[in-house]
């Protein structure tokens, strides 16, 4: 892993559960969820691909609320695996920018 896909990830999982956020919990713990979306069996997303989720959303929740319970429930609920991960994008983007801004 580069510095940057590692300040990359630091930034993203800074911003908390992106499905806590978008239901109006802020500052959820979130751990690291590569896209699946286009990917192969096996195969990874970049660093760049990935989408904070807290544990309940990425893996434990159970059918329909964890991603890796059921993919399909789980974005007719919250989302596109996509979709999050550009909102997740914009608000790194937008962090980043009040902090150059504060320089």
């Amino acid at each position: 892993m580069t510095k940057s896909e590692k300040d990359y990830l630091n930034r993203l999982a800074a911003l908390g559960c992106i499905v806590c956020r978008n239901e109006g919990l802020y500052g959820v713990a979130a751990e690291i969820h590569h896209i699946r979306d286009g990917q192969g069996m096996g195969q990874r997303a970049s660093h760049y691909q990935t989408v904070p989720l807290c544990a309940k959303h990425h893996r434990t929740g159970g059918y329909g609320v964890a991603f890796h319970a059921g993919k399909k429930a789980w974005e007719a609920k919250y989302g596109t695996e996509r979709a999050l991960m550009e909102q997740a994008l914009a608000l790194v983007v937008a962090e980043r920018k009040k902090l150059v801004g504060a320089v």
